[in-house]
């Protein structure tokens, strides 16, 4: 509730310097700004922990991965909760932050002024699967059943479009489509729009359309392969003269070497989620990541100067794989250290 009121607040200059204090929490520094817009864009993804119609999680968009689009409820809208959207996805944007990946181009479209006659709409923009395969009857040429052109022609008859005929399929399976993808949420793109506006963001995006790929990138266009992410990290070495050296050369070795064996093995959300526990979120820093092998029980992060900290004990991958997963899965729901 807290990220709720806060992006709630009118009058607000967006583009100001940001400074983050976690509540509870000790933790300062360039980290917790990191850790806090992550998590609004994560929230925006998987959906904020409030009950609108009696639900436990209330999504504010909704379908598949790079086909995601507002989400239809009445509630939402009125409560405006896209404004909300809107101005975390242009806060985030301006302090360098992660960006809302994985919406619909045709959604894309719309909300940057284009009209819905000629944005590109897929079928795997409607996130209502019955509507879906309602309106798929409607592709081809293959003659409809009675039942078949009955669950089309209600349809039609709720949104106020013509009778299906012989002469009108093709257009009406165009018209069908755009008003389930655009049409039932054309307040939802206004709030949206509106949001992005008092960001400042929306003079970003019509003086610089190039933005427009950044602003709303496809899933999966970071690239958190291993050999991006390994040429990135500064490896510990062993200096004779420094004494505060805890480890021998071995031991570094060893843990380094556990650690390249997790990278190289890792699922892309593995991957993920390692960067986010190293830096505060999910974008590779413009400076090296640092890796230290220290003292300790768990690995454990200074998000503030991207350095991960591994203690040196480990004398097998299988328990040090253990460890840093269980690490790793805390950036979701807590700081970087645990």
């Amino acid at each position: 509730m807290a990220l709720l009121s806060f992006y709630k607040r009118p009058n607000v200059e967006w583009a100001r310097p940001l400074h983050c204090r976690l509540e509870g929490d000790v933790a300062i520094g360039k980290g917790v700004t990191r850790f806090f817009l992550s998590t609004c864009i994560e929230k925006l993804k998987s959906g904020f922990c409030i009950n609108f119609a009696n639900t436990d999680v209330t999504r504010l968009f909704d379908g598949e991965t790079d086909h995601l689009v507002p989400s239809a409820s009445h509630f939402l809208v009125e409560s405006d909760m896209f404004v909300m959207a809107g101005r975390m996805m242009g806060h985030s944007f301006f302090h360098g932050g992660p960006c809302l990946s994985g919406l619909s181009p045709a959604l894309a479209h719309v909300l940057l002024g284009g009209g819905p006659e000629t944005a590109t709409v897929a079928l795997e923009d409607c996130p209502d699967l019955d509507i879906r395969e309602t309106i798929r009857l409607l592709q081809g040429e293959s003659k409809l059943s009675e039942e078949e052109a009955k669950r089309v022609q209600d349809l039609a008859y709720a949104w106020d479009l013509f009778c299906l005929s012989n002469n009108n399929r093709r257009w009406l399976f165009e018209k069908m489509l755009i008003h389930a993808v655009i049409g039932r949420v054309t307040r939802q793109i206004k709030q949206l729009r509106r949001g992005l506006k008092e960001t400042q963001m929306w003079t970003v995006l019509t003086k610089r359309p190039d933005t427009v790929a950044l602003l709303f990138p496809k899933e999966g266009a970071v690239d958190y392969s291993p050999e991006v992410l390994l040429k990135r990290i500064t490896w510990p070495h062993h200096d004779e003269e420094d004494d505060d050296n805890d480890f021998s050369v071995d031991t570094m070795c060893h843990v380094s070497g556990y650690l390249r064996q997790f990278i190289e093995n890792a699922s892309p959300n593995e991957l993920r989620d390692l960067v986010k526990f190293w830096t505060g979120w999910e974008i590779l820093p413009r400076t090296n990541l640092s890796l230290e092998v220290v003292k300790g029980s768990f690995p454990t992060a200074s998000t503030c100067y991207e350095t991960l900290r591994i203690p040196g004990h480990y004398k097998d991958y299988a328990s040090f794989k253990i460890d840093i997963l269980a690490c790793i899965g805390s950036c979701q729901t807590g700081f970087g250290l645990i």
